[in-house]
């Protein structure tokens, strides 16, 4: 059976794998941290996946974005991750939205999921995120990366719930400041995307300490990781 080598654990069993079938989760951003979120979200059979993003595979994402390959060079990601999604697991549903997430179409969008789960790059789409996910009470598992340092948080969720605005409170500020470089190692991503994962599996079959209220860091030059709370 496909999902033998999860049901097995104690915290996933039978009754885990039914609710993994019946969730629905998007993803904003199918890139480098989107990669390996939705990989293996539908490796573990999460029943349905919302796909957004308005970017096409270029050459320079084959570095750090696994969903796609050189034959796909100019075709939109949300597509094509779609399809890659369903050849890995045929009995899950994928939804693309080949646009960016916007104050027009984002409550519309994220009101039919469960959980929407952090891929982007910019601090606008972010705060988006963060406030329809408060007026929708919905969880938002948020990471972001750069260079070789990541971090991963859970926001609107549990009893300890904190937001994007706890961890960064001055909207205009933030906007204000200069992009990051966008330098990175491909494998900072496949780290702290998977981290993201492992946060929406953990609010799905209810086991585990999920990182509500509480920020993850890691700094993959020296393995060096550290929780703070919010």
């Amino acid at each position: 059976m496909r999902y033998d080598r999860q049901i097995i654990l104690p915290e996933i069993g039978e009754e885990g794998q039914n609710k993994l079938q019946k969730a629905k989760v998007l993803i904003v951003g199918v890139g480098g941290l989107g990669s390996p979120i939705a990989l293996y979200l539908a490796g573990a059979g999460v029943g349905c996946l919302g796909l957004v993003d308005d970017d096409s595979v270029s050459i320079s994402n084959l570095q750090r974005q696994v969903l796609y390959s050189e034959e796909e060079l100019g075709k939109p990601k949300a597509v094509c991750a779609s399809q890659r999604l369903t050849s890995l697991n045929s009995e899950i549903e994928t939804r693309h939205y080949s646009a960016r997430l916007t104050a027009e179409n984002a409550d519309r969008i994220i009101q039919e999921y469960d959980i929407v789960v952090d891929g982007c790059d910019n601090f606008d789409t972010r705060y988006l995120i963060n406030d329809i996910c408060i007026k929708q009470g919905k969880p938002y598992v948020y990471g972001a990366i750069c260079g070789f340092e990541g971090q991963v948080s859970v926001f609107n969720y549990g009893n300890r719930k904190k937001s994007y605005r706890d961890l960064y409170p001055d909207e205009e500020e933030m906007k204000r400041m200069s992009p990051p470089s966008k330098g990175v190692m491909g494998i900072t991503p496949a780290v702290v995307g998977s981290i993201e994962a492992t946060e929406v599996l953990k609010i799905i079959c209810g086991f585990g300490d999920v990182l509500a209220g509480e920020l993850w860091t890691i700094d993959l030059r020296t393995l060096q990781s550290n929780k703070f709370s919010l």
